[in-house]
């Protein structure tokens, strides 16, 4: 159940990236599909029975988590929002040149 709501997140945020035409709601688009995209792989890493390798949880025959998918989405989440960052800038800089954030009067002006 979990999965198809991610795997929904994901279609939503890809959809919305190829339909909308406002620049500021492409980008919130392509965050929305990496919220999606990060939630899946935290379900997939996410497994039952697992426990943290942390000293204080140490058991005999544990079966532990690995922590690399941690720092994956870790550093997936800082990479994300640097390039959500990057973009509304450059979305601000389109508007500052042309009065308008809707792409298809940005292509038929720059045409």
């Amino acid at each position: 159940m979990l999965e198809a709501f991610t795997l929904a997140t994901i279609l939503c945020g890809f959809f919305a990236i190829i339909f909308k035409q406002n620049l500021v709601m492409k980008v919130f688009a392509m965050d929305v599909m990496s919220t999606g995209v990060i939630a899946y792989y935290v379900l997939i890493a996410a497994r039952g029975g697992l426990v943290t390798p942390i000293a204080g949880n140490a058991k005999n025959n544990a079966l532990y988590a690995d922590p690399v998918p941690q720092s994956v989405i870790l550093t997936a989440i800082v990479i994300g929002f640097s390039i959500q960052a990057l973009m509304l800038v450059g979305a601000m800089k389109l508007a500052k040149d042309h009065p308008t954030l809707d792409t298809r009067e940005i292509e038929q002006e720059n045409s």
